[in-house]
């Protein structure tokens, strides 16, 4: 696990959800013209619990509710990734260098027709189920080193 100050890291968490199959969420970022693919993730708001911040950034970025999901596990410590230089200053006001997470996984218990990427304010444009593995062949180069930490963290509820 990365090791740093947490001063100037925005407190997050994060979702890997988990379908019948053993797929994992992902969503393609609606916000970069790049094939940038994430699994569900956010801020946690002043006074929320990890569970309670995990359930609503879920519900904001898929439109899946807490009765459609069963958390599985969380990571014990925050897992840490740094924005590139050339992102620094245009997220969070340049307040933050990178985030420090809470991880989640969940299994999904709806179908596929519960998931609404459109329900709130939309982050994705599109979405899909992948294999865990080939996640970190997905996802903003920046943050490959902590979707591989995410998957050594939950290797033992996950399927190949």
């Amino acid at each position: 696990m990365s090791i740093n100050s947490s001063v100037s890291y925005r407190p997050c968490v994060g979702i890997m959800l988990l379908n019948h199959e053993g797929h994992v969420f992902t969503g393609r970022r609606i916000d970069t013209s790049t094939e940038a693919w994430q699994m569900p993730q956010g801020g946690i708001d002043e006074g929320e619990g990890y569970k309670k911040a995990a359930l609503r950034e879920l519900l904001e970025e898929t439109g899946i509710t807490s009765d459609k999901v069963e958390i599985i596990s969380q990571s014990l410590g925050w897992l840490y990734y740094d924005l590139p230089e050339h992102l620094g200053g245009k997220f969070w006001g340049g307040k933050y260098k990178g985030q420090k997470q809470i991880w989640f996984l969940m299994r999904f218990l709806g179908v596929d027709g519960d998931v609404d990427i459109n329900h709130f304010e939309p982050e994705f444009n599109e979405w899909k189920w992948i294999k865990p593995k080939v996640l970190p062949d997905l996802i903003a180069p920046f943050k490959k080193k902590i979707y591989e930490e995410v998957l050594h963290i939950f290797k033992d509820e996950l399927r190949s």
